[in-house]
Order: C-alpha cells, then structure tokens, then sequence
C-alpha cells in the first residue's frame, strides 16, 4: 500500500493565519465550490478539458485515475515525507499539551466530515444525516473549549463509516486501523484510506459517465473539426490522398518472403489470413488499411492525414510497440527454433526470458538497434545454456551457439525474414482486430505470435479503441471521401460512421 505521506498533505495554502492546521484535499471544499455561472470566463476553458478528458476516457474503457507514488529516494518524496512528518508531529504535542490543544483536530474532523460527505450517493439521506450529526462541527468545538472533545471515540465512529461506504478492496485496509490505538497514528491513516476511497469514488463516477463523456467528446470534436473546415475547405486534402492509397494498398499482390526457421510450426500459416480477403474492396476495408498504414508513417512525411493529427503523438507510440514487439517475437521465434520445445513448454522459463529481453530493448532507445542485439543475443543464449543446464538437458554446440547468436544479431536489420514475417503476421493480427475485434482474432492467431499473446491485446485493444472512436468522430467525412474512391456499389455497402 502506498506511504501514507502520498494522501495526507501538510496545509492547504488557501486559508488564512486563523486556520493553520488544515490539510490539503484533493478536490475543492464545501467552501470552495460555486456554480460556474459565479465564474463565465472559465466555462470555456473547462469546456476544453472536459473534451481532452472525454476522448481519452472515450479511447480508453479502462481508464482510471491512480494515485501518485512519490519514490522515497527521490527530493520532492524527501521533503513531502519531513513535511508530512513535522505536521503530524506537531498534532501529537497539541494533543499531550496540558491542557490539550485541539485546534488541529477540529480541523482534520472537519476535513474528514465533508470527505465522507463526498462519497456518499444522493439517495443516502439518512447516512447524510447521521454524519452531520456525529460530526456537529458547532458542537465538537464546545467540546473542545471544555477540554472534553473524545478524539478516539470519533476516530472509532470515522472508522465505522468508512467500513459502511469503502469498496471491498479496502476492507482490508479499513479493518488494519482498527488496531491502532495512537490518536495521531489512527488519524494519519484514516486520511490514507480515505484518499483511496476519493480516488475509488472518482472512478466509479467516470466509468458512469463514460458513455456520456464519450458522446460528448464525438460530438465536440467533429463540430470544432466542422468549424476549420467551413474557413479552409482544403482541409481534408492529406486525408483523402491517404484514404487513396490505402485504396491503392489493398488492390497490389502483398509481399512474400520464404519460409522462416520452423516455419512449419512456429510460423505456420494462420486460417486468419484467408478470412481477411483484400477483395472486395469496401470502405471499411479501406479505411482499416488506412490505418494501419498510420503504423508506418514516415516521420518526416508532413502530409499526415488531417482528421487524425490530434492522435498522431498516440500512434507514433503505438508504432513503437509494435516494432518492440516485431522484434521480441522473432528473438522468441529463432530461439525457440534452437532449444526445442522442452524450454519453451515451461510458461516460467518463457516469462522469464521475455523479461529479459524486454528489459534490455530499452537500450534500443539510446542505442543503435543492431549493436544493442548483439547483448540481447548474447544474453537469450546465456539463459538458454543455463535452463538447459538445470534441467539436465544436452547444452547447445558450439556451432549451434554461434549459429544462434548470429540469427538473432540479424533481427536488428529490418530486411530480415523472420523479423518481415512477423511484422506482416502483426498487421494481419491488427487488421483482424479491426475488422473482428480483439477476443475473437485471440482466437486465431497467426503462427509465431502465441508466446507474445498478452503484448498483442494490449496493443490490439488500444488500436481499436483509437480507431473507433475517429471512425466515430469522423465518419461522415470518411464517407464522403471513399464515395469518390470506390465504385457506386461498393461505396454504398455500408457507411464509415455506422462500422
């Protein structure tokens, strides 16, 4: 579980001098929240993030905030966690003073009460209610002034509540306090916990929102696009010189290599590949050309399409797991050809050197990428000699060995055959996702990919996701444009916007 320093901040710097104990929260107070008609000039900038925030909710069904962990070595980590210890610090000498000083406490009860204010629904009247009994800030005051404010007693109370509203993945969490008698110690994690469930609450209410969110972003991003368009009518130029190539893509033979190493069973042909037939051509199998020809875009290539250029940082990201993932996937391929299936038949050994390679792909980054394969061969020939070692099985020859390493160094040029092989054995993978869809092209996969499945449905979901949602936004357009492209009869199969 994550420090409790990462949930519960010093002081909020809006209030003033006469309330200086009151910690941040991560969402405004009852005292800051007003109505935006309060605030005309920030309406449209909120308009603005709440678009950025609805396309990616829209692109990404998973999507969920999460907490930020500071590493404890790090300086902002350092001076948040000597922060955080000096305030709670100081709360422990109000609380043992004589007579004890309780001006920090009300504030954290107060804070602590509109928190759990927060997380309730709005048919929970009763509990609203009760809360604001228990936590009767006028009241706890007068208890205060008197010296008898029970802080244990509405820790417990807290404590009940929380067990009432959290989701089950933090009973356990809830249930741990309940063993600790120091008030401060107990406050401090009941601010922990009760960051979690803000953060809990938040995601629920995106994952109800999401398809209001998501219809709001279609909607706001075409008619902004709609705007551009009515002032330079040539906008959609680049996107229609794509739309004809993709055209121009499916109509040519695709390219052919020989077969690979254990081609008959590793790379073996896959039924998908006659599923996806390039004829006839359709707009939607135009438009899934098209955006898998975004995959392998020329960076220097500035006609890139208009009604993607939001998305082109997400795709050249994209782009680079794939070609991650083209090149674990021949290593695994080669190797695999090598030890035999007794290796790579055991899921522990298989996670392993996957572990292994990926970690020192990274150094593709800040290195050219043949002379980083010369320590990625290396190292996947190591492990190899020492699986085959423990258990007890013949170790390569020398031949073999240096037959292996040398296979695997070739990967690194893009010419090679295996890495084509998989490379085309991806896009077709993608194209079925498209077409598809995820789970169901899982199921087929094609040869030589089975040992990356987990890799390629991450990847594959979040192409979907992305296509999908400007497919959503853009569909009309795409339409229009592909009605020029095709023949009247194919044009008119189906509409982009309804794919």
């Amino acid at each position: 579980m994550p420090g409790v320093e990462e949930d519960v901040p010093l002081k909020d710097p809006r209030v003033t001098e006469s309330r200086p104990c009151k910690p941040e929260t991560s969402g405004p107070t009852q005292e800051d929240k007003s109505s935006p008609e309060d605030h005309p000039s920030c309406v449209i900038d909120t308009v603005n993030d709440v678009s950025k925030l609805s396309s990616e909710i829209g692109m990404n069904h998973d999507f969920h905030v999460e907490e930020k962990v500071l590493p404890p070595s790090s300086l902002e980590g350092r001076v948040k966690e000597t922060i955080h210890n000096a305030f709670w610090d100081h709360l422990k000498e109000q609380l043992l003073a004589t007579p004890p000083d309780f001006s920090c406490a009300l504030e954290l009860l107060k804070e602590v009460k509109e928190i759990l204010l927060s997380l309730l629904l709005p048919r929970q009247n009763r509990l609203r209610s009760e809360i604001e009994a228990a936590l009767d800030m006028d009241l706890l005051k007068k208890e205060a002034e008197r010296g008898t404010l029970n802080v244990p007693h509405l820790s417990k109370y807290i404590l009940n509540m929380m067990t009432l509203l959290c989701a089950p993945v933090r009973d356990e969490a809830v249930q741990k306090l309940e063993n600790i008698t120091d008030p401060v110690r107990l406050l401090r994690g009941i601010f922990q916990v009760l960051g979690l469930m803000k953060m809990d609450m938040v995601n629920y209410t995106i994952q109800s929102l999401q398809p209001q969110l998501q219809e709001h972003s279609i909607q706001y991003e075409r008619a902004k696009f709609q705007e551009l368009l009515n002032k330079q009518p040539r906008l959609l130029d680049h996107t229609t010189k794509w739309l004809a190539q993709a055209a121009a893509d499916l109509s040519m033979p695709p390219p052919s290599c020989p077969d690979t190493p254990n081609s008959s069973n590793g790379a073996s042909s896959s039924p998908s590949e006659a599923a996806i037939s390039p004829e006839p051509l359709s707009p939607a199998m135009v438009l899934s050309q098209g955006f898998l020809n975004l995959l392998l875009w020329d960076p220097e290539d500035e006609e890139f399409p208009e009604t993607l250029l939001m998305h082109r940082a997400r795709l050249q990201e994209l782009e680079a797991q794939l070609n991650q993932l083209t090149i674990l996937a021949s290593v695994l391929l080669v190797a695999s050809s090598f030890s035999g299936s007794v290796l790579f038949g055991s899921p522990q050994f298989v996670d392993k050197l996957k572990r292994t390679i990926k970690a020192l792909m990274e150094e593709f980054n800040s290195r050219p990428e043949e002379e980083a394969m010369v320590t990625v061969s290396e190292q996947v020939s190591q492990e190899i000699h020492q699986s085959l070692k423990n258990m007890g099985l013949a170790a390569l020859s020398s031949d073999n060995t240096a037959s292996l390493i040398g296979q695997l160094q070739n990967v690194a040029k893009k010419e090679n055959c295996v890495r084509s092989v998989i490379d085309q054995r991806i896009h077709l993978f993608l194209k079925c996702c498209l077409v598809l869809g995820v789970q169901r092209s899982l199921l087929d996969l094609p040869g030589g990919l089975t040992l990356i499945e987990a890799e390629l449905a991450e990847l594959g979901q979040k192409f979907v996701n992305l296509t999908h949602h400007n497919q959503q936004v853009f569909g009309p357009y795409y339409t229009e444009i592909l009605k020029t492209l095709l023949p009247p009869a194919q044009a008119l199969e189906t509409e982009v916007e309804s794919l």
